[in-house]
Order: structure tokens, then C-alpha cells, then sequence
């Protein structure tokens, strides 16, 4: 099944880390946690928290140890297709937060959402189009789902996590409605 996941970070600096994760997956369950800082996690920047909203004292109150965080991730995504719009930066994150907790870096790996929506759109149309058509269809349908969704992320992991997954499932309708159309 797809997950599709978002983090947000402490900065975006090299010594950054993840201070909230969140996943939906593709039949609408969700999760979502705030990740309180492991020792010498000490990097922030006030600039990134005037984005996300979580301040340090918020997260070293509210957010769970790392690595329950990193076992829940584990447990509940293990065997899924994860997907996030910035994989390098998530990727970044989802590396060192299970380093940390004592995983591989690559028990989870992170794929681009455009990659899910190409994936899922081709295999609807392919039954019903030529090939160069679905091929055409599918960044067609890629650069409207990614227009609608413009404007700026919530920079919240839930709202952005979500936002990922309403992409996807706007493609999909899309596709299934040009396949209705060709019936």
C-alpha cells in the first residue's frame, strides 16, 4: 500500500533533524507524532520554527522519545511504497532518525509522490489508451494535480502529508475519469 509521508525539520541545516513526522496512507489512515529531541540534538533555527509553528520548549514537552518514533515508523510502514514530495530532504530526516534509534539507514526508503501519481495514472490508463497517449495522459494529468495543489505547504507534517495523499487520489480520479469517458 502507498504511504505518503512528510517531516518537519529543527532547520535545514547539515546538522538538522526531524521534529515531526506524519504518514497517510492511500485508504485515508493517518498518524502523526512529534519527536522530542535525542541528546546533542542541539542544532535550531528560530527561522524554521517561525515556519512550523513548534517551538523547542513545545517539543521537549510534547514530542515522543525518537525512538518510539522510529519503532512506530518501522512497524507501521515496513512492506509499504513510501512516497514524499522532497524526498532528498525527508529522506535526510527518515536516515538519521533511524540511525539514531539503532535501524539501517535503508529500512524505510523514500520515493517522489510524482512517482506514485505517474505509476498509479499509467496503470489505469494503460488497458484503455495507446501507449503514447498514456505517456501524454500521465504528465497531463501530473502538472494539473501539482497546479491545483499549488500554493504554499501548511509546513505542519499532518497538513502536508495529507496534502500529498489528495494529490495522488486527485490523479487517480482523473484517471479513472478518462477511462469512464473511453467506456
Amino acid at each position: 500500500m502507498k504511504a505518503f509521508l512528510d517531516f518537519e525539520a529543527s532547520s535545514l541545516s547539515d546538522q538538522s533533524y526531524p521534529i515531526e513526522v506524519a504518514w497517510v496512507f492511500e485508504d485515508g489512515r493517518a498518524e502523526a507524532h512529534m519527536i522530542a529531541p535525542g541528546p546533542g540534538w542541539i542544532d535550531w533555527s528560530e527561522a524554521s520554527e517561525a515556519i512550523h509553528g513548534i517551538s523547542r520548549p513545545a517539543l521537549s514537552a510534547e514530542g515522543r522519545p525518537f525512538a518510539f518514533v522510529a519503532s512506530r515508523m518501522v512497524e507501521a510502514l515496513s512492506g509499504h511504497d513510501l512516497f514524499a514530495s522532497a524526498p532528498s530532504w525527508d529522506g535526510k530526516w527518515l536516515s538519521f532518525l533511524l540511525r539514531q534509534a539503532g535501524f539501517a539507514r535503508h529500512t524505510l526508503r523514500l520515493r517522489d509522490t510524482d512517482d506514485a501519481v505517474r505509476w498509479t495514472v499509467a496503470e489505469i490508463l494503460d488497458p484503455v489508451l495507446p501507449s503514447n497517449a498514456v505517456s501524454m495522459e500521465v504528465e497531463r494529468i501530473l502538472k494539473e494535480v501539482k497546479t491545483a495543489k499549488s500554493g504554499n505547504p501548511a509546513h505542519r507534517a499532518l497538513a502536508d502529508a495529507v496534502g500529498e495523499h489528495h494529490m495522488w487520489l486527485h490523479a487517480t480520479q482523473a484517471a479513472r475519469a478518462i477511462v469512464q469517458g473511453a467506456a
